[in-house]
């Protein structure tokens, strides 16, 4: 197998002779630090990803896909819109709920959050809130000696130093208007299980309870809330809720995951590309490493440069030398640098050794998601950033005068 005579020479290049043993440290520096830039870019892109998948997956296990809502407040006649709903192909479930603002109190205690109610059988088909019961029973929402069970979130129960089996009440700020003014409405529950979605926010604030006696507290009658819907594609819901909104008319609208968390997302996805931008500078930091070893390259080898001139070696070829040389390092560093970023991210995946204050960061650890479009991305960048640094000096390699480092010879 032939192997052209400008690779053939590049790949020496990359050793040097033993008196010259800095340009092979260079090379090695230059090697390390496209490999470093590689791996940090990697891990930190991966993080990302992993930190927008969990909280998208804690997001979408507490929330419906697309929510129909009236302009004009509780819904009526829901039964019509669910026969609609019935005729969608690409909606697999979908559940009535009642949702209101109220203050659940125990003891001394007292904290606010949103009372939401659920016909559970088709809320275990609509989201994912019953696989994350990790105390109770909660199939218990039934009354119980005249009093209804509620699901509330754990760092909710801590707060208020409560377990299943205990008693809170609810209380709601609108009220019957009495001789001293508006009386707050109270009335109790028992806590029948504990559900920990590992978001502070949703283990805080939303408590559950069935339909019906929600319905009673909130005085809304029969009414409903809206309507939860969840679709065979989440990444389809915007379509979707713009086909439903056609069909279902004024005064119904709706509203898709990414809507209602669109400056969450949103902020994500421009911090994910921000630290792209920042750590491809550490790349760009490397390619001056591989200048300046080329730089070194040159002025060793400019009898070598010269011999091969006189051989009739054109200024094309001894660029291509000294630009597969700049490569091969680019190359080979990125190589490096993807091996050992995976195996950090497969690391921090697997044992989870960084841990994260959940009521901070919504997460109990640093999550790693590691996907071939980053990688991809990451080690082209690496390999162009290596082959554009190659260009000035392979440029001023090929306008070497031959005469001059012959002169003397």
């Amino acid at each position: 197998m032939n192997i052209p005579y400008h690779l053939f020479i590049a790949l020496r290049y990359l050793k040097s002779k033993k008196r010259h043993k800095g340009i092979s440290f260079n090379t090695l520096i230059s090697i390390g630090g496209v490999s470093l830039g590689v791996m940090a870019l990697l891990v930190v892109l991966s993080v990302m990803s992993g930190f927008h998948e969990d909280l998208q997956n804690k997001i979408l296990g507490v929330n419906a896909h697309i929510i129909i809502l009236d302009y004009r407040g509780p819904i009526s006649e829901y039964n019509d819109i669910i026969k609609k709903l019935e005729g969608e192909e690409e909606i697999s479930s979908f559940a009535p709920f009642v949702l209101g603002q109220v203050m659940v109190s125990s003891s001394n205690k007292a904290h606010g959050v949103f009372l939401k109610g659920i016909k559970p059988d088709m809320e275990s088909r609509t989201t994912d809130i019953f696989k994350h019961i990790v105390e109770g029973d909660p199939d218990a929402l039934f009354y119980k000696n005249g009093i209804p069970g509620i699901i509330i979130g754990k760092e909710l129960s801590r707060s208020l130093g409560v377990f299943p089996g205990d008693k809170i009440n609810i209380v709601s700020p609108f009220g019957e208007i009495g001789p001293l003014g508006m009386l707050p409405r109270i009335k109790p529950f028992r806590i029948s299980a504990v559900f920990e979605v590992g978001m502070f926010e949703y283990d805080t604030n939303l408590v559950f309870t069935d339909m019906k006696p929600a319905q009673e507290f909130l005085g809304i009658g029969e009414n409903i809330t809206g309507i939860e819907i969840r679709v065979k594609d989440i990444y389809k819901a915007s379509i979707i809720r713009d086909r439903l909104e056609k069909k279902l008319k004024f005064p119904y609208h709706a509203k898709d995951w990414m809507q209602m968390n669109k400056n969450l997302f949103s902020a994500l996805k421009l911090e994910k590309f921000a630290m792209f931008i920042i750590l491809v500078l550490i790349i760009l930091v490397a390619s001056f490493n591989i200048i300046s070893t080329l730089i070194m390259n040159v002025l060793e080898k400019s009898r070598e440069i010269a011999i091969l001139k006189a051989m009739g070696a054109t200024n094309k070829g001894i660029m291509a030398i000294f630009m597969l040389q700049g490569l091969l390092i680019g190359i080979v560093g990125t190589i490096i640098g993807v091996g050992c970023g995976y195996l950090l991210n497969y690391v921090l995946n697997t044992y989870q050794i960084i841990k994260l204050p959940p009521d901070v960061y919504y997460l109990s650890h640093l999550p790693v998601k590691m996907k071939i479009s980053d990688f991809i991305a990451v080690s082209l960048s690496a390999v162009i950033i290596s082959f554009l640094a190659t260009i000035y000096p392979a440029r001023q390699a090929a306008k070497l005068d031959p005469v001059e480092p012959l002169r003397y010879e």
